[in-house]
């Protein structure tokens, strides 16, 4: 199955606050399921979205450090647009997602695109649990 990178806390936005869009600056041909994957990153500009998020679902959030450089959910991608009435639209493309929920963390090295998670396992140092994923079809080359 297909994953997609998203940087915290938009990945939990996704998965428990409504997020219906992911705004990106390239258009996708790609329809259907895929793995959402927390980046690594978390700085000042990542905390600073938090407000953003907050402002968006009305009301606050914590500022805990969340689950980063793994596998955290799934949702499926149903449209790729250039205009939406959602507040969470404000990208040139947005994906626009259905059906997102959460699974339990599975570390993973994330990419840019979208790749195949089972392609990317996490450092030697990391422990790698069973795989809750499994590639579901061949890798479409023009979806990358």
């Amino acid at each position: 199955m297909k994953a997609i990178s998203i940087r915290q806390p938009w990945a939990d936005a996704i998965l428990h606050h409504g997020k219906d869009v992911e705004n990106r600056n390239w258009y996708t041909p790609y329809r259907g399921p895929v793995l959402i994957h927390a980046a690594k990153a978390w700085g000042p500009a990542e905390r600073a979205d938090l407000e953003l998020i907050a402002q968006i679902i009305g009301r606050d959030l914590p500022a805990t450090k969340p689950r980063l450089g793994g596998i955290v959910g799934r949702a499926e991608i149903v449209d790729c647009v250039t205009e939406m009435a959602s507040p969470w639209f404000f990208g040139r493309f947005g994906f626009v997602l259905r059906n997102a929920e959460p699974l339990p963390f599975q570390p993973c090295r994330g990419a840019l695109g979208f790749f195949e998670p089972n392609d990317f396992p996490p450092p030697a140092d990391t422990p790698w649990p069973p795989p809750l994923f499994a590639k579901m079809s061949p890798e479409n080359p023009h979806d990358r």
